[in-house]
């Protein structure tokens, strides 16, 4: 995805970059031409997070740079080893006074916060996401935040569903980074009256993908640290009894196994907060009721993603063009944010801003709107006297408001 994001970008950037031409309109004449030319904010600061350390760096320098700003980017302190190739990568490339990586934990990303900057793009949690807006404010630093959404995501499978193809696609999509996603299924919803035979084919698509002990699968992905394994764990406990999968894990590797959990209901604390990790909850309801879940959906914060799956293509396309969240799919898991051309990004509590393609250019740039005047033909529409001989402009002008 980086490389199809670089590529994107430079076979785009001149069409892109051009100024746009504009008719001024009549109420302008004689200067009848306008020009919008793309111009960079500046120095960026780039924060990206630890679970996709080169995409989401790499993703969002490649936009910064088309914009034709200078860029510091402040990595995560918690995938080090990514950092150390980042910085190698960045050191070998760029100028220091072009594109700089600093590494360190909070205090080092508060440090730039502080100083003064043009853009600032943040990758990461809500809650941080205050705190960078907090620190750009005293600024007036335009910010953009691709967060992960304070209650998570839903997926919603419909009792008219194919079954197998739902739970193939949703068992890849929790397996791939342990949950560790800010796109990643959160919660979900099945009706009723497929819930049996829907767990029994997810189950089996765990089985099928990452064996029946995926903590000792060399393939599945750790958790980033210890504090992260034991959040997960120590939530999986507080639904010991309703586990119906997995439920097991290894603290010294840091892994642990992806967890359904079922019956869920939609007010329980495990379905109001991003989880980030392997634990899957499942929240029954009647298909009857659908609309009911849908307000309740809408009711909590945005989420950066929403997946639907149905065979009713109508009533997808009204819940998708009617419901507010960052992207999603009818029938398919996370390929939204893979679509060239296409924006990503949030709103409300999952961000604010978009990128990727000709999206992250326009995020990184400003459009100025230059008029160029004309020194003949002005008529004295604009200037005194309104009245006795003047009478005539507002005559003139209320034809052209016609």
């Amino acid at each position: 995805m980086t490389l199809t994001e670089i590529t994107e970008t430079m076979k785009g950037l001149r069409k892109w970059a051009k100024p746009e031409r504009r008719f001024s309109g009549i109420q302008c004449f004689p200067s009848i031409t306008t020009k919008i030319y793309k111009m960079p904010y500046g120095v960026s600061l780039i924060i990206s997070p630890f679970n996709f350390p080169v995409l989401l760096t790499l993703g969002v320098l490649t936009a910064s740079i088309a914009g034709g700003n200078t860029a510091v980017i402040k990595t995560s302190s918690k995938s080090v080893h990514c950092t150390e190739a980042l910085k190698k990568l960045i050191s070998e490339t760029f100028p220091e006074q072009y594109i700089a990586l600093v590494d360190g934990g909070h205090d080092i990303a508060d440090l730039c916060l502080a100083e003064r900057f043009d853009k600032i793009f943040y990758t990461g949690s809500p809650r941080v996401g205050v705190h960078v807006m907090e620190a750009a404010a005293k600024n007036l630093t335009p910010v953009a935040l691709e967060l992960g959404g304070e209650t998570g995501n839903w997926c919603v499978v419909r009792k008219d569903a194919d079954i197998k193809d739902a739970a193939r696609k949703i068992a890849f999509f929790k397996l791939c980074n342990s949950g560790q996603i800010c796109i990643n299924i959160n919660q979900i919803a099945v009706a009723e009256e497929i819930a049996e035979p829907f767990l029994a084919a997810l189950k089996q698509a765990f089985i099928r993908q990452i064996g029946d002990d995926p903590v000792q699968n060399p393939e599945y992905p750790r958790l980033i640290s210890e504090q992260a394994y034991r959040k997960c764990a120590d939530e999986a406990e507080l639904y010991r009894d309703r586990i119906i999968f997995g439920g097991n894990g290894d603290p010294e590797r840091c892994k642990y196994a992806p967890t359904i959990i079922y019956p869920v209901k939609a007010d329980e604390p495990i379905v109001q907060h991003e989880l980030f990790s392997p634990l899957l909850p499942v929240v029954p309801y009647r298909d009857t009721e659908i609309g009911s879940l849908m307000k309740l959906i809408a009711s909590r914060e945005h989420g950066l993603a929403l997946y639907l799956f149905t065979r009713d293509r109508k009533w997808a396309e009204k819940t998708m063009s009617s419901q507010q969240f960052g992207g999603g799919c009818v029938n398919e898991v996370c390929m939204h944010m893979m679509v060239p051309g296409a924006p990503f990004g949030g709103t409300g509590h999952s961000g604010m801003g978009a990128y990727h393609g000709e999206w992250g250019f326009r995020e990184f740039t400003h459009p100025t709107t230059v008029l160029y005047g004309s020194r003949f033909c002005n008529l004295p529409l604009r200037e005194h006297p309104y009245t006795g001989k003047g009478a005539w402009k507002e005559k003139l002008l209320r034809l052209m408001e016609r």
